[in-house]
């Protein structure tokens, strides 16, 4: 296990490279902070900053229940504020510290409103995720929102009478607006490295440049991407981290 000097300098390193134009001062203070009393991981995704803000992830939260031993974590339904007629769902979690706790509550909601649409339909599971973060926050004493609150991170949709853009070749646009804009959302949404993901689609699509590709190719790797990101997130940042090393040994060299 790293000492938490270690693991300071390493989530410096890695925030600095992820979010070079958000981190100040004040950022690195309490990344500082947040390192230091919850051994929180930049590089496993437990942190994010937003408008030079940090927040924590449901993966940070859940790791630091295991690493304090949590003893449970209890979820219920709350019907009276529940209308599942239109996707509207609300959770009550409690956490327990250990079997003596008398438990620690939150509550946590979700509807179409305020999800990003590529949760859209599963707003029972998002405010789930929502309650047990807020229970866990309050158990640990964590006093910055979970990134999972704070609803949807989508950019403002264009008037509907805006006038529709021509056909866009597939190369030298990463498959076309669509496709890119799927794109960027998995990456806001699962928190990665645009440039390492970057890396990893070029390498995915045997070309020199995305530019090269030809849309299938892009529209395959965005499946892709989706999947892993959704399956097995952890394994995907590894990956991801594995063409930074890449680029340093370059570097180095």
């Amino acid at each position: 296990m790293k000492t938490k000097q270690d693991l300071r300098r390493q989530n410096l390193v890695v925030a600095r490279k992820r979010w070079p134009a958000q981190i100040d001062c004040s950022c690195v203070l309490a990344l500082k902070e947040l390192t230091e009393t919850y051994r929180f991981s930049v590089l496993l995704g437990d942190l994010i900053i937003l408008n030079k803000s940090w927040y924590v992830t449901h993966t940070g939260l859940l790791r630091l229940a295991r690493r304090s031993r949590c003893s449970g974590i209890e979820v219920e339904p709350v019907p009276i504020f529940s209308d599942p007629s239109v996707a509207r769902w609300a959770f009550k979690a409690t956490v327990y510290r250990s079997t003596k706790c008398r438990g620690f509550s939150g509550y946590g909601d979700a509807d179409p409103s305020n999800v990003s649409s590529l949760v859209t339909g599963a707003e029972m599971r998002v405010a789930e995720t929502r309650a047990v973060n807020r229970a866990l926050r309050k158990a640990y004493g964590i006093g910055i929102c979970s990134v999972e609150e704070i609803g949807s991170l989508d950019e403002p949709q264009p008037h509907r009478e805006s006038k529709k853009l021509p056909p866009q070749p597939a190369n030298g646009n990463y498959g076309g607006p669509k496709v890119r804009d799927r794109l960027c959302q998995i990456i806001r949404q699962h928190q990665l490295d645009a440039t390492l993901v970057k890396s990893y689609a070029t390498d995915f699509c045997g070309v020199k440049s995305l530019r090269e590709a030809s849309r299938e190719q892009v529209e395959n790797f965005v499946e892709q991407l989706a999947d892993r990101a959704k399956k097995d997130r952890a394994a995907l940042l590894c990956q991801l981290n594995s063409y930074s090393a890449s680029k340093e040994k370059e570097g180095a060299a």
